[in-house]
């Protein structure tokens, strides 16, 4: 007696589904409020004290999310936390204010424009993808349409602002992939895990910000502002943000997200300290916005080596 079997194609296993339009647009808020650190830093912050802005704008954020939580790393993330903390926080906060405060606000953000090379050439070495050269063409394209917004003539390229700009986008570069690397523990929230890494910054910072700017004079309504806007919206909120749209997104198309910050600052640059976008500006604003955009897309070539795939075997 025979028997007829039906051959039935095996499931693949479950992936995870592709990030929506929506946790992208989300994740883009984080570097879109980066982008007022220059104009706030310049025009409310008192000037020469960048290490303890940085200590202001981590350590009570880091504080409120702790109590909002009430949840502390466990085993291995106390020093994970502290290393997360100090690469996305603790390092990158001065670095930013110390770039803001020798550089015109637009020159300065330039140079986190180079942060998509970064995290996409550490994604190789630590996370053991294949390089994007998709994604690493459009972040040089990025990066071209930047400097076409704010390097005009009239920039002025202090040595130690182009030093601590493109050292701020190394340290974030490396925490941005780090994050993706280790993830965030079961049951703890993006809130949650920001409030890790802002606490662990905040307290590296507390010695050397007391040590080498002290406590600036002179604080009045204006710089109180200025610090509440970059402590509870730059950091507590824009860090929860961040950190659950990493976990959900390409690592380099959400570093490429970083675009929006310098071209936010030439906004703002334009909008309150009335500085003035020419033609040429305008196409480099167009062509960053561009490169951010397909960044966020799968690479053509990509997508025409699936389609015609039909048989049982995976494809990647």
């Amino acid at each position: 007696m025979s028997t007829t079997t039906t051959s039935v194609a095996p499931v693949p296993p479950p992936t995870a589904a592709p990030p929506g339009v929506g946790w992208t647009l989300m994740t883009a808020i984080a570097p879109a409020v980066w982008g007022t650190t220059y104009i706030v830093t310049t025009q409310l912050l008192p000037a020469g004290h960048p290490v303890f802005a940085a200590l202001i704008r981590s350590l009570p954020a880091g504080l409120i999310a702790l109590m909002l939580t009430r949840r502390l790393p466990h085993g291995s993330w106390w020093w994970k936390s502290v290393i997360l903390g100090v690469l996305n926080v603790g390092a990158f906060f001065p670095l930013l204010f110390l770039a803001a405060q020798h550089l015109p606000g637009g020159v300065a953000a330039t140079l986190g424009a180079g942060q998509p090379i970064v995290v996409a050439f550490l994604a190789v070495a630590i996370l053991h993808e294949r390089l994007s050269t998709w994604r690493v063409a459009w972040g040089v394209v990025g990066i071209v349409g930047v400097a076409l917004v704010v390097l005009g003539p009239e920039a002025d390229l202090d040595p130690i602002g182009i030093l601590a700009g493109l050292a701020g986008a190394a340290s974030m570069g490396t925490g941005v992939v780090l994050t993706k690397r280790w993830g965030r523990p079961a049951g703890v929230t993006p809130m949650g895990y920001a409030g890790w890494q802002l606490t662990a910054a905040g307290f590296t910072l507390l010695l050397p910000a007391l040590l080498l700017d002290g406590v600036p004079t002179g604080v009045d309504g204006p710089a109180v502002a200025g610090y509440l806007w970059l402590g509870l919206i730059g950091g507590l909120l824009t860090y929860t943000l961040w950190f659950a749209g990493i976990r959900r997104l390409p690592v380099t198309a959400t570093a490429l997200l970083g675009l929006l910050s310098p071209l936010v600052a030439a906004v703002l640059g334009a909008v309150i300290a009335g500085e003035s976008l020419n033609a040429i500006q305008l196409a480099g604003f167009a062509l960053a916005l561009s490169s951010l955009v397909a960044g966020q897309l799968t690479a053509p070539k990509m997508k025409d080596r699936q389609r015609p795939c039909h048989s049982n075997t995976e494809t990647r």
